[in-house]
């Protein structure tokens, strides 16, 4: 893709507007340094230096949205606490829409700290509960998908398998998205196997992808269209939920698209350097789905996911990008670089 046609599409993208839905958490940032090793247990003491939070799950891909659109609707579940009330403010400050944010005063909002020293993850500590949304929350939800409906070109289901989304409400919002002929995406969780029969396009990871499709996971291979069986999990998941398109993010090496009606497409990956693969997931949902909405091909959609996701790796944090690092990215980046990966490998 040149720039002038990526410039177009970005042209387009702000105009227009998405909900995602599904389980937003608070994503807490401790940075320090190494001192020494505790006497009490042979594990680093790490000496706070700063601490910062972020919008998480759900709301991180809500979040990754908003510099490239004009208005973004986020749809989950929250507790009348503190973290609750911060990922508001966050989010408000963000300019992410937070009226479809249901409060649960007996739910727990769901946080992960993760604490970072010398650019590397030490531990990362999860506040969580398994839940399910209550009846009457549904009808709540579905009121409110209602209100905005009329001014969407595109929604998210952004499963991380904590409780917020089921059949029900899926079938539910989803049906009413795909009469008014929007854009629906999805990026499932393997803890919560729901039918995705009806979306657009459903955007598993390799992992994630074998799980769904009952097929042992194998060794990647370097070229995923000679990798036989990556092939079949994407044939097989195609027929089951009858979607049009699949995108399989690969780690380091990139994403394979599958389309009703033509070959398998492989984009190689466009990081140059792995910092943190907290939330890239979310940026490759996010930007693949918003480039369907301003016309892209399915084909340039993944280019340019793949080159949202290569640059928000090379970061710490939960981090997101903007319009010209991605224009950058295709400037500079027409080939395939070497990874340089620092802290832990990448996560496929």
């Amino acid at each position: 893709m040149n720039i002038a046609r990526l410039q177009q599409l970005l042209e387009v993208a702000i105009t227009k507007r998405l909900a995602v839905i599904g389980d937003v958490m608070l994503d807490e940032f401790v940075w320090g340094r190494v001192v020494r090793i505790s006497p009490e247990a042979p594990v680093p003491v790490v000496e706070v230096q700063r601490e910062s939070s972020y919008p998480g799950g759900a709301a991180n891909v809500a979040r990754n949205l908003r510099p490239f659109c004009n208005a973004v609707h986020i749809f989950g579940l929250i507790g009348h606490d503190y973290p609750g009330q911060k990922l508001t403010e966050i989010l408000h400050e963000e300019k992410i829409s937070t009226a479809a944010i249901v409060i649960q005063p007996n739910f727990s909002t769901i946080v992960k700290t993760r604490i970072i020293a010398r650019q590397q993850q030490v531990v990362r500590v999860d506040r969580e509960a398994e839940y399910g949304t209550p009846i009457e929350k549904i009808a709540q939800i579905s009121c409110l998908f209602d209100k905005i409906l009329p001014s969407l070109d595109g929604i998210i289901f952004e499963d991380y398998g904590k409780g917020f989304l089921n059949q029900e409400l899926k079938d539910c919002l989803c049906q009413k998205a795909l009469e008014r002929g929007l854009v629906v995406a999805a990026d499932p969780s393997p803890k919560n196997p729901l039918n995705w029969h009806g979306v657009t396009v459903v955007k598993p990871n390799r992992y994630e992808a074998f799980d769904a499709a009952h097929i042992p996971q194998t060794p990647a291979l370097n070229n995923p269209l000679e990798d036989a069986p990556l092939l079949q999990v994407g044939k097989n998941l195609q027929e089951r939920w009858n979607i049009p398109q699949l995108l399989i993010t690969l780690g380091e090496h990139g994403m394979l698209l599958c389309q009703s009606g033509s070959p398998p497409y492989h984009t190689p990956t466009r990081a140059m350097e792995i910092f943190d693969v907290s939330g890239a997931g979310d940026t490759a949902i996010a930007l693949y789905t918003l480039a369907l909405c301003a016309g892209a091909t399915p084909e340039e959609a993944a280019e340019i996911s793949n080159h949202a996701a290569g640059i928000v790796v090379g970061k710490l944090g939960t981090a997101t990008l903007t319009a010209q690092e991605l224009i950058a990215s295709f400037q500079n980046n027409g080939n395939v670089h070497r990874l340089v990966r620092r802290g832990w490998p990448a996560l496929e």
